[in-house]
């Protein structure tokens, strides 16, 4: 009997990961291609064979999404299979009917199918959109478990953009770790936050091995938590689901693929950023929950900021540097850098764009509706050094650094600048304390 030609359609996380759980080893099955989209530089490598397994000692290649009508030809595709997120309903359907069009199947893999069961408790924080609050609800939640006693090891949604082979399990526990293992601006805005508190994070390409890794920590594992990228729904078989979900977006919950899938999973909703939202995207969101998922625990939270020296700011010209996906593919228009800039009374928010230079050029072609906030892409040295460039070439007083890192820690600003922080606080009840004693009560023996 022939194998059944696939394709996954990815961005080197989810499809991977898809291909682990559910092609890997399958005899019925030849995934002739993987196509990448949203993360620059990732076509024109491989899914390398030591990952791939025994049915494909030359790996398997990476093109660029736009060949995918090729590529089915060529190949005589059977099936064609969606796996990556935070993408509108309406493009996930162009997609399909392209490659319909082109005569191949089109498939979504489901959480029974990719779901890795683990031998721990398992939180999984998801959200509803990229940049929703998935990172400071994860440290509150590794901190209420912490301040129990409990042992909380981290595993984070694969952003695998360099050596895969050397990548398949990383551990995260010292700051010198995220240069060891080379990690992108977007890689250390995820582990940085985590590493300095004090727990220890995961992340890599084969998300089982990773898995059985963190049970098995050095520092020892009573529970692990899942913390989510852009709205993907969790990799591991959650026995909580939290899913953070933004009022300034409001009705985004119900129009991306997969975040609507979280939001019907979920057993507990956050609506975080409840003092910066407009009350009517405040109550669209909880009637949209109510509606789909009525039996969750709506939490209400806020993300209030603080700056290291809001004298950089009042009545300064400044230029707000924010974290890149959330402005890119997460479509926000306002981040933490933005309310630190009117909430300390800057003068002017200065736009970028005259001042960009390669790389961040490109981003802003790619991504106009960016507007006057500079994404802090860093997905390779080139991108780091045009970042730089731009930061200094802009012309304002100072910068204000909306990023979960210290930028100063990996360029150069010749500028003033000042860091923005901001932790998920709970307004009244219920608030993640009780719920997640609850959760221990249940599941911690």
């Amino acid at each position: 009997m022939s194998r059944k030609k696939i394709i996954i359609i990815g961005a080197a996380g989810r499809d991977f990961h898809n291909f682990n759980t559910y092609y890997r080893n399958q005899s019925e099955y030849e995934v002739v291609a993987f196509t990448a989209a949203q993360i620059p530089d990732i076509d024109g490598r491989k899914y390398p064979a030591e990952l791939a397994g025994n049915l494909y000692p030359d790996g398997i290649p990476i093109f660029a999404q736009d060949e995918l009508p090729e590529l089915i030809r060529k190949y005589d595709v059977d099936c064609c299979v969606f796996s990556y997120s935070d993408v509108p309903y309406q493009r996930v359907m162009e997609v399909s009917a392209l490659v319909n069009s082109c005569g191949a199947n089109f498939a979504l893999l489901g959480p029974k199918g990719t779901m890795v069961k683990s031998t721990k408790p398992v939180i999984a924080v998801v959200a509803a959109r990229t940049g929703c609050g998935k990172s400071q609800t994860s440290r509150k939640v590794i901190e209420v478990l912490m301040e129990q006693g409990l042992k909380v090891v981290a595993v984070r949604h694969p952003m695998p953009y360099g050596d895969l082979v050397a990548q398949k399990v990383q551990r995260f526990a010292e700051i010198s770790d995220l240069e060891k293992h080379k990690c992108t601006v977007e890689e250390m805005e995820e582990y940085e936050p985590h590493v300095v508190r004090g727990n220890v994070i995961y992340a890599g390409v084969d998300y089982e091995a990773i898995l059985r890794a963190a049970e098995n920590d050095p520092k020892g594992c009573d529970v692990i938590l899942w913390d989510g990228g852009n709205n993907d729904f969790s990799f591991y078989k959650p026995d909580l689901t939290i899913i953070v979900v933004d009022p300034h977006r409001a009705g985004h919950e119900l129009r991306y693929y997969p975040g609507e899938v979280n939001l019907r999973l979920a057993d507990v909703v956050v609506i975080n950023k409840i003092d910066t939202a407009h009350p009517e995207g405040i109550q669209t969101v909880r009637e949209n929950v109510a509606r789909v998922n009525p039996k969750a625990i709506v939490v209400d939270g806020a993300s209030p900021i603080r700056v290291d020296n809001p004298s950089l700011i009042r009545g300064k010209r400044v230029l707000v540097v924010e974290d890149g996906p959330t402005l890119t593919h997460g479509e926000m228009k306002i981040g933490a850098g933005v309310v630190a800039a009117r909430k300390y009374g800057a003068a002017e928010e200065v736009d970028p764009r005259p001042f960009t230079v390669g790389k961040l050029t490109e981003t802003f072609e790619i991504y106009p509706n960016i507007g006057k906030l500079l994404p802090a892409m860093g997905y390779g040295e080139q991108q780091l050094k045009d970042l730089e460039t731009t930061i200094n070439r802009t012309d304002c007083d100072s910068v204000i650094i909306g990023t979960p890192i210290d930028l100063n820690r990996i360029i150069r600003i010749k500028k003033p600048n000042t860091r923005v922080y901001y932790d998920l606080q709970e307004i009244g009840d219920p608030d993640l304390t009780g719920i997640l004693s609850d959760f221990v009560a249940k599941h911690i023996k």
